[in-house]
């Protein structure tokens, strides 16, 4: 059976909803994976996988069965079905059906479940746990990009909404988020610095490792002035299809920004009553950490 791809709620940020099962398929590790038309559960993404997956439930008869995992699965023109890093294509690609796969206790459903109606529920307390480390690590990035742009001998030729040097995706070496923070970890290198920035003391500026301290109280003063701004956020969407390219929009008074996203977030940055950020540079000074912990209203 050919199968669509799934479409998905959670970007408008909707943790319940009701769908047909589509297909009931045993992971390798014999748990269960369920697909259905329509879900509001984010998976992990198999490409970049920084947000964890939503837990919750799924309810088929009266019976609500554990949702243990959410992953993003792929079924291919000749009836392939992929899961994660097996998927043999790129994400999105048009001959592929994109999935969400809600993972089960093995055994949980069979294929008599295709069909039926089932009622999904995504553990609303987790998501919005994570949504404010998701909108944590955004602002984040665009608070680092403005402390750091004195840093810049020329223009690396990729800048942020808020017009500075983008250093957050042109040194980004990796980023995860869980219920409690993001950490995201900048790769400062030669291809780096090649670009133009610089770690080096100048006539202006102390070397990097003397300057975090300030830079960090800099990186936080931005973050508590937007937070206290009380903006909107919202992701906009070209389609309700799971690999729809998705961008995460907030307008503070520097001006709106916009950021490439596949994630779920907060509906205002009021709903957060602070978010801080603790920078770290390793000894030999090629990697930068952030730590970044929302606290929700």
């Amino acid at each position: 059976m050919s199968l669509p791809t799934t479409h998905v709620s959670f970007p408008a940020g909707e943790v319940a909803g009701e769908s047909p099962v589509l297909a009931v398929h045993a992971l390798p590790d014999g748990r269960t994976a369920v697909v259905t038309a329509a879900t509001p559960f984010h998976p992990v993404d198999h490409t970049w996988p920084d947000q964890p997956a939503d837990h919750g439930t799924l309810t088929l008869d009266g019976t609500a069965h554990p949702v243990l995992d959410c992953l993003t699965g792929a079924h291919g023109p000749d009836g392939e079905f992929a899961v994660g890093a097996d998927i043999p294509v790129r994400r999105g690609d048009e001959d592929w059906a994109w999935l969400v796969l809600h993972v089960l206790p093995a055994g949980a459903l069979g294929p008599e479940a295709v069909g039926r109606t089932a009622r999904l529920a995504v553990d609303a307390d987790r998501r919005a746990a994570l949504s404010a480390s998701h909108t944590g690590c955004h602002l984040l990035a665009l608070a680092l990009n403005a402390a750091l742009a004195p840093r810049w001998r020329k223009d690396p030729g990729r800048a942020d909404a808020l017009g500075h040097p983008d250093f957050d995706s042109l040194a980004m070496d990796g980023s995860v988020m869980d219920t409690a923070a993001s950490t995201d970890t900048y790769r400062i290198g030669k291809s780096l610095k090649k670009k133009g920035f610089t770690t080096e003391a100048t006539d202006t500026l102390p070397a990097l490792a003397d300057a975090l301290p300030a830079l960090t109280t800099e990186v936080n003063a931005h973050l508590a002035a937007w937070v206290a701004a009380d903006a909107p956020v919202r992701i906009d969407t070209p389609g309700p299809g799971l690999t729809a390219r998705r961008r995460w929009h907030t307008d503070l008074p520097e001006g709106p920004a916009a950021i490439a996203c596949g994630g779920t977030h907060l509906h205002r940055l009021g709903e957060l009553t602070a978010l801080r950020t603790e920078l770290a540079l390793s000894p030999d000074g090629t990697e930068l950490t952030a730590v970044t912990t929302p606290v929700r209203a």
